[in-house]
């Protein structure tokens, strides 16, 4: 499976952005989940949804301001991201897995990230 991040730019603090992952075909029992990176640190689970039914998780840093969402018609998970804070800088990767989890290791597919960078 190769997956394709893209969407990201330079924002304003407070300002909206939003990532697409072109996943290609995959199982309807798929999970998608988007992570991000800063250099130096650990990579961060963002959010996940789940390809069939819709359901979602997020970490709580980001709920009330983000929103992931799918269109199985054309193989897309978006993230809308909304209010930006400069700590949202980061390389943003979608990747595949199997399970509804939020750990890294759960997921087997991953594509290039896209920077984002919030600052005024």
């Amino acid at each position: 499976v190769q997956l394709q991040a893209s969407g990201g730019g330079l924002v304003q603090p407070g300002g909206s952005l939003t990532l697409s992952c072109a996943t290609g075909r995959i199982f309807s029992s798929s999970v998608i989940g988007w992570f991000r990176q800063v250099p130096g640190k650990e990579r961060e689970f963002v959010a996940l949804i789940r390809r069939s039914s819709g359901t979602t998780y997020y970490t709580d840093s980001v709920k009330g301001r983000f929103i992931i969402s799918r269109n199985n018609a054309e193989n897309t998970v978006y993230l809308r991201m909304n209010s930006l804070k400069p700590e949202d800088t980061a390389v943003y990767s979608c990747a595949i897995g199997s399970s509804f989890d939020s750990r890294a290791s759960a997921y087997n597919s991953w594509g290039q990230g896209t920077l984002v960078t919030v600052s005024s």
